[in-house]
């Protein structure tokens, strides 16, 4: 369903940061060796005030997705970006594999990260982007329940919001069953408009692909949301260990100098967008 954007806007443009740092060394890989975690260090050391400082310069609101773990190992740069009025939403405790917790260790996280939350930036967060994208069958009502107003973690359209339906009866042979609509407003993420999977060297799958194909391919998206899907949302995933690297900053400021020059782009945080919604 299109967005009721502010008037003479044509399309949406979230930039988001999922700051993990350590915590997704540790959570979803596993591993916590000091090489690994040297890179989660340079994204909070490095990455962060050159993020910022080009957020700055373009005169862009984001949303930071955070875990909880980040926040109390890297208090300093989760402060800077609170105090240049960045957005920061719900990213777990340590980077957790969510599809491997039993349900009650996934709800005791959940009111953990909350209360971990709310203690450092002084409010409860808005939205909810899972780490590595991925739910349990339990997730969307676990956000339904804490009374999230929005995820950013699911692939059900490319550029647009929608209300996510979870899939109650899965059958090979006689077709799988929706549910009702969540009250959860989904804005779509995409693993082609991640940096990380990408751009990074990765354990047992080195990637680290072209800055050029990335950025054409990051372009040519933009290109199709922006000619056919008006009153969409483009979403790309930043993180500040990956994009905070010299030579793919540069590839960002390409890619941001490409959407500034469109007419009636619209850079905002995820709530702000999400307020966007109409039913």
């Amino acid at each position: 369903m299109p967005l009721a954007l502010p008037p003479g806007k044509r399309l949406a443009i979230s930039i988001s940061s999922d700051f993990d740092a350590h915590s997704v060394w540790m959570g979803t890989f596993g591993t916590a060796s000091p090489t690994y975690l040297s890179r989660g260090e340079f994204g909070a050391e490095v990455g962060v005030p050159r993020l910022l400082e080009t957020f700055r310069r373009y005169g862009i609101k984001t949303t930071w997705c955070i875990p909880t773990h980040t926040m109390l190992t890297f208090p300093k740069q989760c402060e800077a970006v609170i105090e240049d009025g960045h957005e920061i939403a719900a990213h777990g405790v340590y980077h957790e594999a969510i599809t491997k917790l039993e349900p009650a260790e996934e709800r005791r996280l959940m009111e953990l990260q909350l209360a971990q939350h709310e203690k450092f930036v002084g409010r409860r967060p808005r939205g909810y982007r899972s780490p590595a994208w991925d739910f349990s069958d339990t997730t969307l009502q676990l956000l339904e329940e804490f009374e999230f107003a929005w995820d950013s973690s699911l692939m059900g359209r490319d550029f647009e919001a929608y209300k996510p339906r979870p899939v109650i009866s899965q059958d090979r042979e006689e077709g799988n069953v929706f549910g009702l609509p969540s009250s959860v407003l989904e804005i779509p993420v995409s693993w082609y408009l991640d940096d990380f999977p990408a751009l990074e060297n990765l354990p047992r799958s080195i990637s680290m692909s072209s800055t050029g194909d990335v950025l054409q391919r990051w372009t040519d998206l933009f290109d199709f949301a922006y000619n056919r899907v008006p009153h969409g949302v483009f979403s790309l995933a930043l993180h500040p260990q990956t994009i905070g690297r010299g030579h793919h900053l540069m590839m960002l400021e390409k890619f941001l100098d490409h959407v500034s020059g469109h007419s009636g782009v619209w850079f905002a945080p995820i709530s702000d967008i999400a307020a966007c919604w109409q039913d």
